[in-house]
């Protein structure tokens, strides 16, 4: 089915992922195949808002008992779900679902996942005097 078919989306660090849909039972992986799994809420046709992204050891266990697919479905409007796999290696599963994360920003994943300490952009001086109530009214900054 061409509505239905397979979707990509691209993480952070800009490699995209590409998922094949799920809508029913048997269109789940066998057991014992992990890999990554979002839920989904399709706006106006093929516009899609991922609303859960999770990794898992066994994928068919795991999406036939999920306790946040009740809220998505219900509260969020979730349609459908689509799965990335097999993904055999659990480092590999965390990193694809931080990457994922961290790129789309899904509205249900509650957790912050940290990021190395040195990454944060700084502002400089002049960026901060520039956006400072007092600069904009010809004020001179505090020194410390």
């Amino acid at each position: 089915m061409f509505f239905f078919g397979p979707h990509s989306w691209r993480g952070e660090s800009g490699r995209r992922y590409r998922f094949k849909c799920v809508l029913t039972k048997n269109g789940l992986p066998p057991e014992g195949v992990g890999g990554i799994y979002v839920f989904v809420r399709r706006r106006w046709g093929f516009l899609m808002e991922p609303l859960y992204v999770g990794k898992a050891a066994d994928l068919r266990s795991r999406l036939l008992g999920h306790e946040k697919w009740g809220r998505a479905y219900w509260y969020y409007g979730a349609t459908e779900r689509y799965v990335l796999g097999p993904i055999r290696d659990e480092v590999d599963r965390r990193r694809i679902e931080e990457d994922l994360i961290r790129g789309l920003k899904p509205r249900m994943n509650d957790m912050e996942i940290p990021q190395a300490a040195g990454l944060k952009p700084k502002r400089k001086a002049a960026a901060n005097h520039a956006f400072s109530l007092s600069a904009l009214l010809g004020g001179r900054p505090q020194r410390a």
